[in-house]
């Protein structure tokens, strides 16, 4: 059984003991704290949850949590992310929680927390949340002064407008060009709001794993390992292209009308280069993404700007360097013209619209960017692993290295020439990341293996 308490969330397994778990007393000891720490200004919640088994639990506990700390809920119901980010700003509230678990596994949920702007905690912000849960001096409304519950479905069509109506998004062209799509939207809220996007978008297509059960068909994370369902169906030749996406609907995979992977961190890049043709400036990814997205952004003229992982540290970049676009390299698209979070159906709408106005295949398209390719490793954690002193060694090992450039600002990445290698330890599930990229998966994966045998030595 795992809680995890991170920059990304309260995320733990469902089931078990208290402390050690994300169960009923722990999700209102940390809602009760956020609902503390969250600036009262017009006294109302967003609530929006994604396909989990779990989520309807979780929500009436966080539902009535709130009403207890006297704040009126916007329960916004089956929402993606970015939905739930969007709701809280379009309705002026004072902040949101979105309970979901992203690519974890069914067992999992968490709770997300949003500010005001529907964007997530700083680390400082949530710091401040996970103090005031371990004091437990907690102060609830009197009955007079109990807040509300008010259902509202109207936030999807909303999204979907707001996507529609940007700049770079070009509806008539992907309406001429007539894609015909198959999508993966692994049982869970994308089976609702991605066909609503698509017919808006004069989209045909088919959807595997399209019922929103939370009873996920395979492995959620959208890595091709575990997406052999659609790639055998895009095989069949008669679809444009393929999508993929996690639970929430704020990571997205492309897969090629020939039934090969575009490759989880070229939708950044594609998508990247599309809105850098149209419009000069910066971009941010983070330290665990592919060098491509540099790559694409120096061709344009622009300048790049690594981030440590995790969206917020990602958005606190982008702001800090003025970036038109940037994102993480696990399929997560971020285009301030819209909003401050990774958003699938910005990326989808942006990606189709170049596609369209390019008029090639989308394998044709991949082969026009910078080829590297990334191994994805990882180190389950035991109680017994010392992280840091692993991170120590392995900046140790390479300091000295005049061919390396070592960073240690999240995790140790150890920079070479021609590839990379990334240690850290996960916002999101109790294991070491191992991230390493060169020319061939052959390369990269050896470089990933090298550092994995020096964890293993220390265990």
């Amino acid at each position: 059984m795992t809680l995890i308490k991170s920059i990304s969330g309260i995320r733990g397994t469902i089931g078990g003991s208290t402390g050690d778990t994300l169960n009923p007393l722990d999700i209102v000891k940390f809602t009760t704290a956020y609902a503390t720490f969250i600036p009262r200004k017009t006294g109302k919640i967003v609530v929006g949850r994604d396909g989990r088994i779990s989520g309807p639990m979780v929500r009436d506990v966080v539902c009535g949590t709130l009403v207890g700390m006297g704040f009126d809920v916007l329960d916004i119901g089956y929402a993606s992310t970015p939905t739930t980010e969007l709701a809280v700003r379009m309705s002026g509230a004072d902040g949101g929680i979105i309970i979901t678990a992203s690519h974890n596994p069914r067992q999992w949920n968490a709770l997300k927390l949003l500010n005001n702007e529907g964007e997530f905690l700083t680390a400082a912000d949530g710091a401040r949340v996970l103090e005031i849960a371990e004091k437990e001096d907690f102060h609830y409304a009197e009955v007079d002064k109990l807040g509300k519950v008010t259902i509202d479905d109207s936030f999807d069509q909303r999204h979907i407008q707001s996507v529609l109506d940007l700049r770079l998004v070009d509806v008539e062209a992907v309406r001429k060009a007539g894609f015909k799509v198959c999508v993966d939207s692994i049982n869970s809220v994308g089976g609702i709001i991605l066909p609503r996007l698509l017919d808006e978008l004069g989209v045909s297509y088919k959807f595997l794993n399209g019922e929103v059960t939370g009873d996920f068909a395979h492995n959620p994370e959208p890595l091709e390992k575990n997406l052999q369902g659609i790639m055998d169906e895009m095989k069949t030749g008669q679809y444009d292209l393929g999508i993929v996406v996690d639970p929430d609907v704020d990571r997205l995979a492309f897969i090629s009308e020939d039934g090969t992977m575009f490759g989880e961190e070229y939708t950044l890049v594609s998508v990247a280069d599309y809105v850098l043709s149209q419009t000069a400036g910066n971009t941010v990814s983070n330290l665990s993404s592919t060098r491509a997205l540099r790559d694409v952004t120096e061709r344009h003229g622009g300048k790049y700007t690594a981030a440590a992982v995790g969206e917020v540290n990602v958005t606190t970049k982008m702001k800090e360097v003025n970036a038109v676009i940037g994102g993480e390299g696990n399929g997560g698209v971020i285009y301030p013209e819209s909003h401050y979070g990774r958003d699938a159906l910005v990326g989808i709408a942006l990606f189709l619209t170049s596609l369209a106005k390019k008029g090639c295949k989308v394998s044709e398209l991949r082969k026009t960017f910078p080829d590297y390719q990334i191994a994805k490793n990882r180190i389950d954690l035991t109680p017994e692993t010392d992280v840091d002193a692993i991170l120590v060694k392995v900046k140790e090992m390479f300091a000295k290295d005049s061919t390396a450039q070592v960073n240690d600002i999240d995790g140790v990445k150890i920079d070479f020439p021609d590839r990379w290698v990334h240690l850290r330890k996960s916002n999101t599930e109790p294991i070491i990341r191992v991230y390493s990229e060169a020319a061939t998966m052959e390369q990269a994966d050896e470089l990933g293996k090298q550092l994995m045998q020096v964890v293993y030595d220390m265990q």
